[in-house]
């Protein structure tokens, strides 16, 4: 279906000037009654020399011409001899006044051409061709001619073009055609009588009813537009209004700023520019043009009552006073029963130009429309009002769920590293703290902390899933989804194509191609037994406070992206780092071409990098070979169906191809090929270009040195996510400090933070941690803002490397803050900490800016750590007795898990940390120790008691059960020990006991298999 669309020439509405004569511009401005100007003698001084400057320029020169040179052209037809004479002063004088009558020609039109259109003040002047400065003088000199004997309010567009380029101003709109994705574009026309005849009729039905006095007196001459229903997958849009009305898409933050918070006439605001619904009112800026707008008084005939009503009531929502004049309002109109807008231009299909559909590309169904919604995300406000990044990477802290993602997959690094550490040997640990960050890392990590947001991922997640659980319920198969929108915590699905009505609590959106959920919805879900439906979605980028999330395997075609090399690296970088660590897939595939090879450390069981474009042609055609025999074997159609119902099991995983390195013309044939069928399988390619053709291409992105993310075909300029190269190092850096299956030459353990455990050690400050939360030495701080320092204070001490602000910041109030209560807060925690004797603060800062607690200020973990180390690696390594006195002391302080008491609400940043995976190590390495302290002289109870007490804080520890086996081992007691057995396979259920554990048992009780159950 073609698009609607006016002529940038014809039929425009006429801007308005105000009593100055100031030129209209796209400001926020209240419709007002018109005001008429006044005549002054400075009007009159420049109304003359406009005519003598007019009669010199259409008169003057000819006459000129003609008394000086003559007529310069020859009187008859020139002969072959006459080419051959030879070229004189006078052939140059010839030549010079034949270009000067062209020019006096061109500029006499342009003066005949804006004198009509000032006079008769109906629509935007014709343009006349190749003539935008001698148009632009025409128009000033005539606007002032007229100026002495017309009211300024008359003069359209006169006075208020000046200042503005012509062809800025008079920019043809284009139609871009749209259809199914996966087809190809052409031009269509629609029939031109009938759709004049009919707005003819409207026209003249509306006009009978309208008091075109009433309404000057209201509006002053401002434009209107009425927003369009759906026509097919078309929608409108803000992007597409500003197009076509103001010449460039990208001022449609114009018009939302001119409307925001308005009320509509079915009662709602606009509070999005992304949200707009049919049947909405828009006041245009006063240079907006076109036959779809409604120009009040003078346009009020174009509409029907109820609308001239609608656009009444709506005016007078409008903001602060300004004149009329100076005013800019937007336009719409349209009869209830028709498309909603009254159009003096016939629409016509474009195929080409920049707005208009290519053959072979597809536009994103309805992102040009109304409520896509997601939002960037519900944590926003974490950022500080002054927008800095505090000395953070700001594309990672405005990226908060690749943050999540990484954040995440850092952890569990981690605390496998922390694991297999503990595996490695039983007494002499190498190490309880993983490696500490420093430089670009550390910083990296900080915006991790402060962007990351986990409970956005998880309602995600659990939203996707449950959706496949319930059609899968109701014997269903998935939709295919194009996109995802997030705003405030609502999902918006962008389906292909309608797909019936959703389940509950899933709603239609606008339309039937739009699935919502609301995050109140999203909440009810639990964790669903299902594969992830959507695993490639990915984000790209923010729009208004919007977070659009492509989904790249159900792309009919290649996504091309185009840009510099480096900004495009950004993107890619992003992109990838994503896929691999998001945390709504189960399994994929990531192939990684002409970048990237650093990026495998991030998960190496999605992640493969491919030399050159070769081997990728070569790998996907046997791949996608395989996967339609494969669908084929199975009887679906599409992976989505394998990945709900009866098939559900076989859990198709998608295979995401990003391709950094423009391929050749014969290798990007190839991969059109190839991705012609890509969607059906699951199999998606992002590819880049230099130039911004790519054949093949389905979607066209392209990314500017300014970080924007460009679709015009798809009405889409985001604010690109992005990984840039330095912060891309950093993430890899930290994630390699972390690789478990790194060699001995890898980063050597952080040494824990010690403190002073003899008698003359004791801290100013004491707090316990590890059981409930205690503070001593320390007054209470004011009830209110107890609970905020309290918080405040455990962070800093499980963090004596200290803690960035934003990071502090974004834990305490992680859906955002101001700069002044962050620094009142730092300022009130200060002042409660106090100073040591010496007069230094107890909390002060480091060289970068983070907040560090003085080692007068201590934790039981601290001391716990200590001791240990002094048991292990200090004084207790050649004194047994004082090895066992450590040990015994530390395990004491173990009094239950790490703040156990913690407000039901807070402390939400522990997700991040590995502290809860430390902790029970740390414990266990204790019990351990201890253990073997007092099997060594056979005091097998006191090695009992010991394991028994590091179980209530480590309680899933295999090494704990293990020895704890071979301490009742040591009794002798038989019976105690088979119990012990049985309950070993009670707590394991249906897992059952690990292989090692049975193992132990099959040594030291060989019968144990025949007498659990019995002791069970």
């Amino acid at each position: 279906m073609a698009r609607r669309s006016t002529s940038g020439s014809t039929g425009s509405s006429r801007g308005s000037t105000g009593s100055t004569g100031s030129p209209a511009g796209p400001r926020n401005r209240t419709p007002q009654p018109v005001r008429v100007r006044r005549r002054t003698a400075g009007d009159f001084v420049k109304a003359f020399f406009a005519f003598v400057a007019l009669l010199v320029l259409l008169v003057g020169v000819p006459a000129a011409l003609v008394v000086q040179i003559g007529w310069p052209l020859p009187d008859g037809v020139p002969s072959l001899d006459w080419l051959q004479q030879e070229i004189t002063v006078r052939t140059f004088l010839n030549i010079l006044t034949v270009v000067v009558w062209l020019a006096w020609a061109q500029f006499t039109a342009c003066v005949l051409v804006e004198v009509k259109a000032a006079v008769s003040g109906v629509g935007v002047p014709g343009r006349v061709p190749g003539a935008g400065p001698s148009q632009l003088l025409a128009r000033q000199l005539v606007a002032a001619l007229l100026l002495a004997g017309a009211t300024a309010a008359s003069l359209t567009p006169g006075l208020s073009q000046l200042g503005h380029s012509l062809d800025g101003n008079q920019r043809g709109t284009v139609a871009a055609a749209q259809q199914t994705p996966g087809t190809f574009i052409g031009a269509q026309e629609q029939p031109a009588a009938g759709v004049a005849a009919a707005l003819a009729e409207q026209a003249s039905h509306a006009a009978a009813q309208v008091d075109d006095g009433s309404a000057a007196r209201l509006h002053g001459d401002t434009k209107y537009y009425r927003i369009q229903p759906p026509e097919g997958r078309h929608h409108d849009s803000l992007w597409e209004i500003a197009e076509r009305h103001l010449g460039d898409g990208r001022r449609y933050k114009e018009i939302y700023a001119l409307n925001k918070d308005r009320v509509q006439p079915d009662g709602s605001r606009l509070s999005e520019a992304s949200l707009i619904r049919p049947g909405w009112i828009m006041e245009m800026p006063g240079d907006a043009r076109g036959g779809d707008l409604v120009e009040l008084p003078d346009e009020a005939g174009k509409v029907s009552e109820d609308v001239e009503q609608q656009i009444d009531q709506y005016a007078r929502t409008g903001g602060g006073a300004e004149p009329a004049g100076t005013g800019a309002g937007t336009g719409a109109a349209g009869h209830e029963g028709s498309s909603g807008l009254v159009q003096t231009d016939v629409p016509r299909a474009h195929g080409g130009g920049h707005a208009g559909g290519r053959s072979g590309e597809v536009s994103l169904p309805a992102q040009r429309h109304s409520p896509p919604a997601f939002a960037a995300d519900g944590r926003a406000g974490s950022r500080s009002e002054s927008g800095d990044a505090f000395g953070l990477p700001e594309a990672l802290v405005t990226a908060p769920l690749l943050a999540a993602g990484l954040l995440g997959a850092l952890g569990r690094r981690r605390r496998q590293l922390l694991w297999q550490s503990a595996l490695g040997a039983v007494t002499g640990r190498r190490g309880m703290e993983p490696p500490t960050p420093t430089g670009d890392a550390q910083d990296v990590q900080d915006a991790l902390f402060v962007g990351a947001d986990p409970e956005g991922v998880r309602l995600l997640d659990r939203s996707l899933r449950g959706l496949a659980a319930s059609l899968a319920a109701e014997s269903r198969s998935l939709p295919v989804v194009y996109a995802a929108w997030m705003t405030g915590g609502d999902l918006h699905l962008q389906l292909a194509q309608p797909s019936g009505k959703p389940p509950a609590p899933w709603q239609l959106g606008q339309d039937q191609t739009f699935w919502v959920l609301s995050r109140s919805g999203a909440e009810r879900y639990d964790d669903a037994d299902t594969a992830a439906p959507y695993p490639g979605l990915v984000s790209l980028g923010t729009m208004d406070d919007s977070r659009l999330l492509l989904n790249l395997e159900a792309v009919p075609g290649i996504v091309s992206l185009s840009g510099r090399q480096e900004d495009r690296a950004a993107v890619f970088a992003s992109v990838a780092a994503e896929l691999a660590t998001n945390g709504w897939s189960d399994r994929m595939t990531i192939t990684l071409v002409g970048f990237g090879e650093d990026l495998t450390p991030l998960a190496p069981n999605r992640i493969r990098h491919l030399d050159d474009v070769d081997a990728l042609v070569e790998t996907m055609a046997a791949e996608t070979r395989q996967r339609r025999g494969a669908l084929g074997a199975a009887g679906q159609d599409s992976v989505l169906t394998g990945r709900t119902g009866p098939a559900q099991h076989t859990r198709w995983a998608p295979h995401l191809v990003l391709l950094a390195a423009e391929p050749s013309a014969e290798d990007a044939v190839k991969l059109a090929e190839l991705a012609a069928d890509a969607s059906r399988l699951g199999i998606g390619y992002l590819v880049g270009t230099e130039s911004g053709e790519l054949p093949g291409a389905a979607w066209e992105l392209e990314i500017t040195g300014e970080g924007k993310l460009l679709a015009p075909l798809l009405g889409l300029e985001l604010e690109a996510q992005l990984l840039p190269a330095a912060q891309r190092r950093a993430v890899v850096e930290l994630f390699v400090e972390a690789d478990p299956e790194r060699g001995p030459d890898g980063p050597a353990p952080t040494p824990p933070f010690l403190v002073d455990i003899s008698e003359q050690g004791r801290p100013a400050v004491y707090a316990r941690l590890v059981g409930s939360y205690e503070i001593i030495g320390l007054d209470a701080p004011d009830g209110e803002r107890s609970v905020l320092l309290h918080e405040a204070l455990a962070l800093l001490l499980l963090h004596r490397e200290g803690v960035h602000p934003r990071v502090l910041t974004s834990a305490l109030w992680p859906r955002g803050v101001t700069d002044d209560v962050r620094d009142a807060l730092i300022e009130r925690l200060r002042a409660w900490l106090g100073s040591d004797p010496d007069g230094a603060p107890r909390l002060g800062s480091d060289a970068r800016g983070r907040l560090v607690l003085a080692k007068s200020v201590v934790s039981d973990l601290d001391v716990l750590r200590s001791l240990y180390h002094e048991a292990t690696q200090g004084k207790g390594v050649d004194s047994r007795a004082v090895r066992g006195r450590l040990l015994t002391d530390a395990l004491v302080l173990v009094r239950g898990p790490l703040l156990a008491d913690r407000p039901e609400g807070r402390y939400r940043w522990l997700t991040h940390e590995i502290v809860d995976a430390q902790l029970p190590l740390l414990v266990a390495d204790i019990g351990l120790a201890l253990s073997a302290f007092h099997l060594e002289k056979d005091r097998a109870e006191k090695a009992i008691e010991a394991l028994n007490a590091a179980l209530r804080t480590a309680p899933a520890d295999e090494r704990l059960w293990n020895e704890l086996l071979r301490a009742t081992h040591a009794t002798g007691d038989t019976a105690r020990l088979t119990a012990l057995a049985a309950d070993l396979v009670t707590r394991s259920g249906a897992r059952g006991l690990p292989p090692r554990t049975e193992a132990l048992l099959d040594e030291l009780r060989p019968g144990w298999r025949d007498s659990a159950p019995a002791a069970g």
